[in-house]
């Protein structure tokens, strides 16, 4: 059974209570007979385990871009090589370092 826990807004006392689902929530404080108001709490949640992240049990070859853009096609064809040979690439110049 869960445990609430009500706070009085005339007189300030927290209190804990264990209820059923099914039961009513209180409304009235037990030491002033003022109006009781629900206290709600952040909940910690801790995953443990593998499957709960997206890096989880995906490939490392995949690549999510496929997946993320469905106005490209999955397959996409190269451009026709042409038969013409091209000049060598020149080496890059190499770099000075600085003084």
């Amino acid at each position: 059974m869960p445990t609430y826990q009500y706070a009085c807004t005339n007189c300030g006392e927290q209190l804990e209570v264990v209820q059923k689902f099914t039961d009513d929530a209180l409304t009235e404080c037990p030491a002033c007979q003022g109006r009781l108001r629900k206290v709600f709490n952040a909940v910690g949640i801790v995953f443990k385990g593998s499957g709960f992240y997206r890096t989880d049990n995906r490939s490392s070859t995949s690549s999510s871009t496929t997946s993320t853009s469905p106005s490209k096609p999955a397959t996409e064809s190269k451009p026709a090589e042409t038969s013409t040979p091209s000049a060598p690439a020149s080496p890059a110049p190499a770099s000075t370092p600085a003084a």
